[in-house]
């Protein structure tokens, strides 16, 4: 059943997404992220929805009339920059059938990025992006928070088999992740009970987070909760919040999780751990002697024979920097490094120049959760290997959108409207007067 229900949900949009590329921009983005056919038992789990929408897709873009075209900021040219480079170190990967089964899946994710960047350009296009992103990574929050609360913390929670986010850490970042933009989109939701619900989903997300007994995601949700804490303007009720409700949640969880999180501080007896520290010391010995680095899935045998400390221990890199450093060497953490800066520096720049413009509230509170979403992920990916994960660089894409929307009302009219506090509103954000309503029109 569920096998046929997604077949009818993809094949229904086709035709929509045919007609318009962003529908099917959006369309990659939910399939992608979610992999709902994984949810099903049946001829849908090896169907390839996911080459069937980038096809229509880009058809769509090819036939369009609409003007989709790449928008050339610093950091389109960087990501560029990057993907060039990781054909070039391709070429001298260390084992090369492996490298280039590995480049054919992480190009096609790049190549949709592209196309996801050219058709999400208005506000409401930012908006659906959100929204399919929390939809497709809530799924999993609030079934592993029910799950949670229904086995008591004593079973852990594992995302989709087959994805980015099957393993429970990655899972953990995922919906850790996510809160923040579901912070954000309950700040537009127009009635009580959806806000309600929009809150009660993000705490079955941040059960679930503590139920896949992550210490990466625990030390991620707490580098999240400090920075959205040092950017509220209720820092003390803030404080009084996280004081209260973090040791509730604590003591949900069994004794045999706060065991697993006490091995944090004990990681040298720890051989999961030791193993990273391992395979991030042969990253950086192979980054130092080869300039291209190993090329893609060189974590095998004859590398860490080469290059490890400890030969025997072969590991997965589980961190985003030293995954980078060892497959593209020096350049290519670079390029990563300047990714994140500068996505994280266009957020910065909506914050700081939309504050204070009533019409542009939505911009403010975005970028500000986008920052948060930013930081839980920097922290959490030091541990895992996400490289290539794709909600990162969606991220990327509604941020560049909302900065270009932002640029183009500041230069319509400049002078900001005199605001006035909201109860509730988000950090750093504000409502028009009436007087203003009328003569700010709102960015679409």
């Amino acid at each position: 059943m569920r096998d046929i229900f997604v077949t009818l949900l993809v094949l229904a949009g086709l035709p929509f997404a045919l007609q318009r590329p962003v529908i099917g921009g959006l369309m990659w983005v939910w399939i992608s992220v979610m992999n709902p056919h994984t949810q099903g038992w049946g001829f849908a789990t090896t169907f390839p929805f996911a080459q069937l929408i980038a096809g229509v897709t880009i058809l769509s873009l090819l036939k369009s009339r609409e003007k989709n075209t790449l928008p050339m900021t610093p950091v389109t040219v960087t990501l560029i920059a990057f993907v060039i480079w990781m054909n070039i170190t391709t070429l001298f990967a260390i084992i090369p059938n492996a490298a280039w089964g590995q480049w054919n899946k992480v190009m096609k994710i790049m190549l949709m990025t592209f196309a996801v960047m050219m058709v999400i350009r208005k506000r409401e296009h930012v908006r659906h992006l959100v929204w399919v992103l929390v939809i497709s990574l809530g799924y999993y929050g609030v079934k592993g928070g029910i799950f949670t609360v229904r086995s008591g913390g004593n079973q852990r929670v594992w995302g989709p088999l087959g994805t980015f986010i099957g393993d429970n850490n990655a899972l953990a970042l995922s919906l850790i992740m996510t809160i923040p933009l579901m912070y954000y989109l309950m700040q537009e939701l127009p009635k009580r009970w959806m806000r309600q619900l929009m809150l009660i989903s993000m705490g079955l997300c941040a059960l679930a987070a503590l139920g896949s007994y992550s210490r990466g995601g625990v030390l991620a949700i707490v580098a999240m909760l400090v920075f959205m804490w040092k950017k509220s303007r209720h820092k003390v009720v803030g404080a009084a919040l996280l004081v209260l409700l973090a040791p509730l949640a604590v003591l949900f969880m069994p004794e045999q999780w706060s065991a697993r999180m006490d091995t944090i501080a004990e990681y040298q007896s720890d051989g999961s751990a030791m193993g990273r520290i391992n395979a991030w010391h042969m990253a950086f010995n192979l980054a130092r002697d080869r300039f291209f680095g190993g090329g893609f899935s060189m974590y095998e045998p004859v590398t860490f024979a080469m290059y490890a400390p400890d030969p025997s221990g072969v590991h997965a890199a589980h961190s985003i920097y030293f995954q980078v450093l060892g497959e593209h060497g020096f350049i290519g953490l670079a390029l990563y490094l300047m990714l994140g800066i500068m996505t994280w520096r266009y957020a910065a720049w909506i914050v700081r120049h939309a504050g204070g413009h009533a019409d542009l509230q939505w911009a403010t509170s975005l970028a500000a959760m986008m920052q948060a979403s930013l930081i839980g992920f920097a922290v959490g990916g030091a541990f895992l290997s996400l490289l290539y994960w794709d909600v990162p660089y969606y991220m990327m894409v509604a941020i560049m959108a909302t900065r270009t929307l932002v640029q183009q009302r500041l230069a319509a009219s400049p002078a900001p409207v005199s605001p006035i506090r909201h109860r509730g509103a988000p950090v750093g954000s504000t409502v028009e007067s009436p007087q203003g309503r009328s003569a700010r029109p709102e960015v679409k």
